[in-house]
């Protein structure tokens, strides 16, 4: 969206005092400026070309006048909001012609160096991708992309930026299920790393946006073999680099309890799923070479001798309203600790 206001409007509550003196920055001429914005005296440089004269001001409602060549012309402002950081988010979402932008964006910029703001955000969804090269060529950069949109960023003060990393790190689970004749739910991938080895290995997956990792680990085992759980407890996770697409991975390994038994593998992704003896799974080559399946061969040991527990998820109230958390615990410690605390109270 973008703001506008009358002439009559914007010119009762800004005054311009050109101060007639110029600049030099790399390939650019520069005024430098004064002028009342809100009843404050504020200075900025502005890059023009050496043939036009502009002033930058904003009213409350984002009009800026420019005075060129004693002419009077409107250039309208981008719409923004603050950011919690001192700095501003642009959402576009109206078409123009991406010289049109490249004005708005200018004169922007020009009036939040003014007021001292510092990140810029601007949002630019996939319809109006013709306005990336104007922002790309003030110096914005691509923080990050996701289907529908393309996130771009701009560090206003001079040194490093303070900005924050894109996300840096993706969330995969594995289930590990076992019933009560102490067989495992294990699956043959159609694709991938294991095609065609004849590994037998737990289901896998990725937590999907906004999924807790305890309801990805059950969907994933739903998806691939049909299989209803419940989900018991995080037994452990680990973290890895330079992974997909050179993120870092963290993975973790979840106990689920079945609540059913028929398997029905799922076509697109499964070449064959069944209930596995332990022991037999145990003596794969690959899991007596894998690390961290031997790792987890020792864990479900202690587990059965009950001498390892895990982290149960603990529902907790978010600070976003109308959100839920998780946060996993060892339980049993917890609640023991609990009970050493009242009777000792």
């Amino acid at each position: 969206m973008i703001r506008s206001l009358s002439t009559h409007s914007f010119l009762s509550s800004t005054i311009i005092f050109p101060l007639g003196r110029s600049t030099l920055l790399p390939s650019k001429v520069c005024k430098v400026y004064s002028f009342l914005h809100l009843g404050n005296w504020v200075r900025a440089r502005i890059p023009v070309s050496t043939r036009a004269v502009s002033a930058l001001m904003s009213s409350k409602s984002g009009m800026e006048q420019v005075l060129v060549e004693n002419e009077v012309q409107q250039v309208r402002l981008l719409d923004s909001v603050n950011d919690d950081h001192g700095g501003v988010i642009v959402e576009l979402s109206e078409s123009m012609d991406s010289k049109v932008f490249a004005s708005m964006l200018k004169a922007s910029l020009a009036l939040w160096r003014s007021q001292g703001k510092r990140g810029v955000w601007i949002k630019v969804p996939i319809e109006l991708v013709n306005l990336v090269e104007a922002a790309v060529k003030e110096g914005f950069w691509f923080h990050h992309a996701e289907p529908k949109y393309l996130m771009l960023a701009f560090w206003i003060p001079e040194g490093a930026h303070t900005l924050p990393a894109n996300a840096s790190h993706r969330v995969g689970v594995g289930a590990f299920v076992m019933n009560k004749k102490r067989e495992v739910l294990v699956v043959q991938e159609k694709s991938g790393l294991f095609r065609g080895t004849g590994v037998w290995k737990f289901p896998t997956g990725v937590v999907d946006e906004e999924e807790d990792i305890c309801a990805a680990a059950m969907r994933e085992v739903k998806e691939e073999t049909a299989i209803d759980t419940e989900f018991v407890e995080v037994l452990a996770f680990r973290q890895s680099h330079k992974s997909f697409f050179d993120k870092s991975d963290l993975f973790f390994v979840c106990m689920l309890r079945p609540l059913t038994f028929d398997i029905e593998k799922q076509e697109s992704e499964i070449e064959d799923a069944q209930w596995m003896p332990w022991d037999e799974y145990v003596a794969q080559p690959f899991v007596q070479k894998h690390e961290l399946l031997k790792h987890l061969v020792g864990i479900w040991k202690a587990k059965e001798d009950e001498a390892y527990f895990g982290f149960s998820p603990v529902p907790i109230t978010s600070r976003f309203p109308d959100q839920k958390s998780y946060l996993y615990v060892n339980d049993r410690d917890l609640k023991g600790s609990k009970v050493r605390m009242s009777q000792t109270a």
